[in-house]
């Protein structure tokens, strides 16, 4: 009996070991609503550059914040070769700003995708939560790498920029979230978090000591690159103001090799108030083990 268990159990860690591993190469970007007010910054200067950045560095999965509809249709117009998922944040539809996630359509298929509010009833279309000033909404989607035939999850999302318990109590939701859909899968969430690494609703999602948490890809990252902020309202703040707000957090099992800041403009153009980040990621499944008595 012990010899079946023994092979049946080698069989199981072969299968195992000749599993795939999951290489992703991951963006969040606040791309800045289209405002009338931003005059030679405005959208329609940019809505090129903003596509090219994706463009050129090859991104698998882009999570976007501040996306008006107008703007989105712009996106996919320029980015053929992704598919995306997201609501307008107002009415569930096409009100209002989207935190919608690209991923490239002949690497990845779609197992299951939606939305949820950042409130104390994040089921409920356009509700606010805690202190806010404005609704949130956070997309997410589960997806099957084609190569690999590994699923992950992606939750993407902007919090609030006024209310630091509404940023808080958003964080703790995206993490309840993220264990309730993730399971075991590997998790990545993107956003504009409107915080720094060093306050209080970032601490609270890399901590440790929760059971439930994420790692700062840019702190675990192996090779780091670029400026240590993110924010610079089209270069107007001055350097040392620019605060760190965008970020990639992955589950503990996902390793990143590499995070860039990337450049804040292409071609002379600013491509956003804010710099894209970039963090080349990887999973490799779980191998099993298993422990045998000597007959």
């Amino acid at each position: 009996m012990k010899k079946v268990l023994y092979l049946f159990a080698l069989l199981t860690i072969i299968t195992s070991c000749s599993e795939k591993p999951l290489n992703l190469k991951v963006m969040s970007f606040n791309i800045r609503l289209d405002h009338a007010g931003d005059s030679v910054n405005n959208w329609q200067y940019r809505k090129d550059v903003a596509a090219e950045m994706v463009k050129t560095n090859n991104i698998d999965i882009l999570g976007t914040q501040e996306v008006l509809v107008n703007q989105l249709n712009d996106l996919k117009e320029r980015l053929p070769e992704y598919t995306v998922v997201g609501v307008g944040r107002d009415d569930g539809k096409e009100a209002g700003e989207f935190s919608a996630i690209f991923y490239k359509k002949d690497k990845f298929k779609e197992v299951k995708s939606g939305n949820f509010w950042l409130s104390e009833t994040p089921e409920i279309v356009g509700s606010k939560g805690w202190d806010a000033s404005y609704i949130r909404v956070a997309t997410w989607i589960i997806l099957n790498d084609i190569q690999s035939s590994n699923k992950f999850l992606v939750i993407n999302t902007h919090l609030d920029n006024d209310g630091l318990l509404a940023r808080i109590e958003g964080g703790n939701l995206l993490l309840e979230k993220a264990m309730e859909l993730g399971k075991d899968m590997p998790i990545i969430i993107t956003g504009d978090f409107n915080d720094t690494p060093d306050s209080e609703a970032i601490k609270n999602i890399t901590n440790t000591n929760h059971k439930k948490y994420m790692l700062d890809s840019k702190s675990v990252a192996t090779k780091r690159s670029g400026t240590d902020w993110t924010f610079h309202d089209f270069g107007r703040l001055p350097e040392n103001e620019r605060p760190y707000l965008d970020y990639i957090f992955v589950s503990n099992r996902v390793s990143v090799s590499e995070f860039d800041v990337l450049p804040d403009k292409i071609n002379g153009v600013f491509v956003s108030d804010h710099k894209a980040v970039m963090a080349s990621i990887t999973y490799h499944p779980t191998e099993i083990e298993f422990k045998f008595d000597k007959e």
